[in-house]
């Protein structure tokens, strides 16, 4: 470039930020190149917001949370609910910090690289890539399933196939056309979400139904602890199930059209979140349902009996059944294209960074990755595939692999931010100059760490205390760590990685290899 046209794309750059403080050194550098071939950095905060809300809600909440009441009590699904979303509120305003001083998008394994170790980068990276792309065939899947509900007759493979072009088409629109889309599919949401409660308040004070509830669901049998401890904890690995993809801001940080405002407001609303759409929730469940009931003990493959089903009943409104079943099907969608996006997102960042193929690296006009979006649709439709043939032994295999993925992705959050911090300090930098500064440094990132190595190591919890010992579950449920731990011993050794020392951990704008 000669000097007028730098001159032109740093006076573009100062334009666009002249409402906030000095930019750092990453945000000069994606301004200075938004005119070159790369990502658009064109998502809003109404964007982020949402994004980061869709991903908090899913069927979890809709299907899951009826179950976490049979198995530990309303008072124990409460604790173990509130718990992990302490967690993951600590984990996001780490996030937070490191996001907004370095927005780069596909975060965690460029933290992780420059914070950590370049092996932990490079295993955290494909760890979140294979995590979202299996996930995609998950929700093809279960997409197929709730579309039978109304026509059972039709050839599940149809209903898979039409979900995964809808999913594809969206990413390929634009990232605005991937957020837009993801706004929408999470406002619908959000509204069931609020009526319900409203609804089940309604119906427990007696004002609607005829019947007053009371608490009294939370004096029957051992209520409000059903299984004492053993049931928290039980509920607690749940929980952490329930909230994975909150962390969907941090890769989309680098795509935000102001980084420095838009994610930490993002990030102040997760408390808020969880405490309307899962605490609120499940307190208005248990004061709806029993927790003897057996309909709570609900696998994911009924529909008829989720709780929120089961709550609309109660008010006597008519085709609750399939209100509820239309709304989980926008669930399935918002989770397959969210983690189509972020999967495509984190691919893009590894070949960026020397980690995948080069040809990944191409961006069309509309700033999309396509090839690695069409790698990661050509995988989740593999995955997929695999679900239709034998005894589905593949398809089980990859998603339990995926299953731990998302807590070995937090871990790596956590672990990034306490280095990213020491090191900020470590190098005589001024922690006034962060744009975000998240709360209770060293505390939050040392708590959140250590209650996913807890969640993680119980996945087993069952095989272990099967008598005897149940080996096909355990490896099974822990085929996620030993693939993370593959990555991570197999570059360590081609590559002869070493703990970055605080002093040479890079905040600069250059790549990492």
């Amino acid at each position: 470039m000669n000097n007028v046209e730098l001159d032109t794309l740093d006076s573009g750059a100062r334009t666009l930020y002249s409402e906030e403080p000095k930019m750092n050194d990453v945000e000069k550098h994606l301004e200075k190149t938004e005119s070159e071939p790369g990502l658009k950095r064109t998502l809003k905060a109404r964007h982020l917001s949402m994004i980061s809300i869709g991903g908090t809600i899913g069927t979890g909440l809709f299907l899951a949370s009826g179950n976490s009441i049979s198995t530990a009590g309303p008072g124990g699904a409460l604790v173990s609910y509130f718990a992990i979303g302490m967690m993951v509120f600590l984990l996001m305003t780490s996030l937070g910090e490191m996001a907004t001083f370095m927005p780069v998008s596909g975060s965690f394994n460029t933290y992780g690289a420059r914070f950590v170790d370049p092996a932990f980068g490079f295993a955290l990276g494909w760890n979140y890539w294979y995590n979202w792309a299996i996930t995609v065939a998950f929700e093809l899947s279960a997409g197929a399933m709730i579309v039978k509900y109304w026509l059972p007759n039709v050839p599940s493979i149809i209903w898979s196939i039409l979900l995964l072009l809808i999913m594809v088409g969206l990413n390929c629109i634009s990232v605005k056309g991937y957020a837009e889309a993801e706004y929408w599919f999470a406002l619908i949401k959000v509204i069931t979400v609020v009526v319900f409660v409203i609804v089940g308040i309604l119906v427990a004070s007696g004002a609607v139904g005829g019947h007053t509830y009371g608490v009294s669901n939370w004096t029957i049998g051992d209520a409000p602890f059903h299984n004492g401890i053993l049931g928290v904890l039980q509920v607690f690995l749940v929980a952490g199930f329930s909230f994975q993809g909150t962390e969907m801001v941090g890769v989309t940080a680098g795509e935000s059209s102001n980084p420095r405002k838009h994610v930490p407001r993002a990030i102040k609303q997760v408390f808020w979140r969880i405490l309307l759409f899962y605490v609120c929730a499940i307190f208005i469940i248990s004061l709806l349902i029993p927790y003897t009931d057996p309909r709570l003990q609900n696998d994911g493959d009924d529909i008829t009996t989720s709780p929120f089903t089961l709550g609309f009943a109660l008010a006597k409104i008519p085709g609750a059944d399939h209100i509820m079943n239309g709304v989980i099907l926008i669930t399935v969608l918002s989770a397959g294209n969210s983690g189509m996006y972020a999967a495509t997102r984190t691919l893009w960042v590894l070949a960026n960074e020397g980690k995948a193929p080069k040809f990944l690296r191409k961006v069309n006009s509309r700033g999309i990755p396509i090839y690695s979006l069409l790698t990661t649709a050509a995988i989740a439709c593999i995955s997929f595939l695999s679900s239709l043939f034998g005894d589905q032994i593949i398809y089980e295999w990859l998603i339990n692999a995926s299953g731990v993925a998302g807590f070995i992705a937090w871990l790596g959050i956590a672990s990034s931010h306490y280095r990213f911090r020491k090191a900020y300090v470590a190098q005589g930098r001024d922690l006034k100059e962060l744009p975000y500064k998240a709360m209770f440094y060293p505390f939050g990132p040392l708590l959140a760490l250590f209650l996913c190595v807890v969640v993680i190591i119980g996945q087993g919890y069952n095989g272990f205390s099967s008598n005897p010992i149940d080996w096909s579950s355990l490896a099974a449920n822990y085929l996620g760590v030993v693939l993370f731990l593959c990555f991570y011993l197999g570059y360590k050794l081609i590559k002869k990685t070493k703990v970055v020392p605080l002093m040479e951990c890079n905040f600069s704008t250059e790549e990492i290899k």
